[in-house]
């Protein structure tokens, strides 16, 4: 079958790979219909981020189940699946927490040993504790919606979950997000849908602030640095929001982010940490009372309930996917992203 694999900086090629196959009774065989390009693969794609020559790459996506092991009870041959970028046991006292990521039995797409989401099949490891299935009938034209819940969208949500860390943000309470990306303009969606009115996105180019703008943020600061600080609290009364998203993972955005935070406010923090330390001033929180909450979004704790709202028409990020590759053209995608030629690329088998 056909991958996508990585062999150093800038360099992704399509490869000649072996077939996936069942490798156990709690395995099965997914035959991906639809993935997509993360901006964390974009570190390993700059260098950032080691990766061994050849290996996979690639961890969201949807598909079709081909073939079950013979202890899988949840999904069948022919059911449309959705793969969180994890795979877990969905028995473990981590799981049954909703803490997926932290499954001991998990692991993560594209790692030594495990097939990557941009391919034409994944082995999928506990399809029980991983799959979700989508209800058969599903109007195809939601494809890239259910994609999105496979990590942009669930982590976004993460994201203002861990910052809200309580009660919502109610008509008065101020949310602000840090990065323009596919993750921050899905948090954007996130808190709009958990009740918030008044949402800042905080991004300098025009076509994904428009995005954010349809999201429902209901201002835009494209300032960064000291000056975005500034521009956020003259918004919100010379206080500055009441619960931020990092979405970015470099030390400026973290130090943009619980800068921008109320005293006694909270940073959802989902941004995968690169290029340096985290930027965190624990003097600083701790004088402030600012919190700090986030990490690895558990996307299978959240998909069920997401699905429900894209099945209900109620939720729809798929305006974060802007370019369209075939597999032979994911190179070309990776390229596109790098230099901000797109937002996030869909890849179609």
């Amino acid at each position: 079958m056909r991958a996508t694999t990585i062999h150093g900086p800038f360099d992704i090629r399509v490869t000649d790979v072996p077939d996936a196959a069942l490798h156990g009774p709690t395995d099965a065989v997914v035959r991906v219909t639809h993935a997509c390009v993360c901006g964390s693969d974009l570190w390993a794609y700059r260098g950032v981020a080691a990766r061994q020559e050849g290996q996979r790459i690639g961890h969201e996506f949807v598909g079709v189940v081909d073939a079950v092991g013979a202890d899988v009870v949840t999904v069948r041959p022919g059911d449309t699946v959705i793969a969180p970028f994890v795979w877990s046991d969905g028995v473990c006292e981590f799981c049954r927490a909703g803490l997926h990521t932290s499954c001991p039995h998990g692991g993560f797409w594209g790692t030594p040993g495990s097939d990557g989401g941009q391919g034409e099949a994944v082995r999928v490891p506990f399809a029980d504790g991983t799959l979700v299935k989508v209800p058969a009938g599903t109007d195809p034209a939601l494809t890239p919606a259910l994609l999105s819940l496979s990590d942009v969208m669930s982590t976004g949500h993460h994201a203002v979950v861990s910052a809200l860390a309580g009660p919502g943000p109610g008509p008065h309470g101020w949310v602000a997000v840090v990065g323009d990306g596919a993750v921050g303009l899905c948090a954007v969606l996130a808190a709009r849908r958990l009740g918030a009115r008044n949402i800042i996105a905080l991004g300098r180019h025009v076509e994904r602030t428009l995005i954010a703008s349809k999201f429902g943020a209901t201002h835009i600061v494209p300032e960064r640095g000291e000056d975005a600080v500034a521009a956020v609290r003259e918004l919100t009364g010379g206080l500055g929001a009441h619960h931020v998203i990092e979405a970015v993972g470099t030390e400026e955005s973290m130090r943009t982010a619980i800068a921008a935070t109320r005293d006694g406010g909270t940073v959802g923090y989902v941004g995968v940490p690169h290029g340096g330390s985290a930027g965190v001033t624990i003097s600083d929180m701790f004088n402030r009372n600012v919190a700090l909450r986030g990490g690895v979004a558990p996307a299978r704790a959240y998909i069920g309930e997401l699905l429900t709202d894209v099945l209900a028409g109620t939720l729809d990020p798929s305006a974060v996917f802007d370019l369209t590759v075939p597999l032979s053209g994911t190179p070309d995608g990776y390229a596109a992203m790098h230099s901000r030629r797109a937002l996030k690329v869909l890849i179609e088998m």
